[in-house]
């Protein structure tokens, strides 16, 4: 894939500071900024499976919930109820 040129403004002294910055790592300005777009690319591709999971796990209970495959609230207090006073005990010991 061919290099492109990615042009754009910026103050003076930011660009001295970034500069300045870049060296001390024993990099270029242009080594930075290609591993900042990199990483920013990355998140919003990470953001955007994570986005598509999600709203498909809430749509699988909306589903799930629509279909009439429920737990009873009583059923779910019961359960915890019985977790809760396992680990008390456990504390206990």
């Amino acid at each position: 894939m061919p290099d492109a040129t990615f042009t754009f403004r910026v103050e003076e002294d930011l660009k001295a500071a970034f500069s300045e910055a870049a060296k001390a790592q024993d990099q270029s300005g242009a080594q930075l900024l290609r591993g900042f777009m990199r990483d920013y690319v990355n998140r919003q591709q990470d953001d955007a499976e994570y986005d598509a999971w999600f709203r498909k796990s809430v749509q699988a209970g909306l589903d799930s919930a629509n279909a009439g495959d429920l737990i009873a609230n009583e059923d779910v207090e019961a359960e915890f109820a019985a977790r809760r006073e396992a680990s008390r005990a456990k504390l206990k010991r």
